[in-house]
């Protein structure tokens, strides 16, 4: 059984192409900050290789306020914050992204979306009210 929990939150407001594109750049971070997260390679039954998947189901999410979601998730040890915002959005590289998000104030970010890694009962306690994203 598993014991810690991902969860994908997108902004409501998120137009549909922002959306896709936020989750599956939350869960490429996800992926490669926490070991376990991925499987090995599986094969069918021809022998083929196919790559590892996610272990974890996760759950996409939709939130209207996702700056105090993320203040909540971050006053807890226990949760690791995954988190995409405008910043990283209109830049055209990481450079970019980087230079512009060091001159913006932390109350001038924009969150698009934000994943949240930790034990199960810490992110139901923050999510569990969410409904999924439709």
């Amino acid at each position: 059984m598993l014991t810690n929990k991902m969860v994908v939150i997108i902004a409501a407001e998120a137009p549909i192409g922002v959306a896709l594109n936020t989750a599956a750049l939350l869960g490429v971070g996800l992926g490669s900050h926490h070991d376990g997260a991925v499987g090995p390679e599986t094969t069918d039954a021809a022998g083929t290789p196919h790559t590892g998947m996610c272990a974890y189901p996760i759950p996409i999410l939709r939130a209207d306020d996702l700056t105090t979601l993320r203040a909540q998730a971050a006053a807890r040890d226990d949760i690791t914050i995954h988190d995409m915002h405008q910043v990283a959005q209109q830049a055209r590289t990481y450079e970019q992204m980087s230079t512009t998000l060091a001159g913006t104030k932390p109350e001038d970010i924009q969150y698009l979306g934000i994943a949240l890694y930790g034990p199960r009962a810490s992110v139901d306690s923050l999510t569990g009210a969410l409904p999924l994203y439709r």
